[in-house]
């Protein structure tokens, strides 16, 4: 493997799938695991995804649903 800076969490996938499929993945996985900021008590990189739509805040012990990939979603 080694070859990831260019493409991220995505290296694992290869060859496969097509480069416009990969840098995709790339963004939404960059978006999930990045920080985010907890809509209850403000507090910036305590939120965590537990499940898909379910989020947690370490901080306040919060639990609430959301977006897939990301807390809040825009309408």
């Amino acid at each position: 493997m080694g070859r990831t800076k260019k493409v991220g969490s995505t290296g694992r996938f290869g060859a496969r799938y097509g480069s416009t499929i990969r840098k995709v993945v790339a963004e939404v996985e960059a978006k999930k695991r990045g920080p985010h900021k907890c809509p209850q008590c403000g507090s910036m990189g305590t939120l965590r995804r537990k499940a898909v739509g379910i989020w947690h805040c370490k901080k306040c012990e919060t639990t609430f649903a959301g977006g897939a990939y990301v807390p809040i979603t825009g309408l």
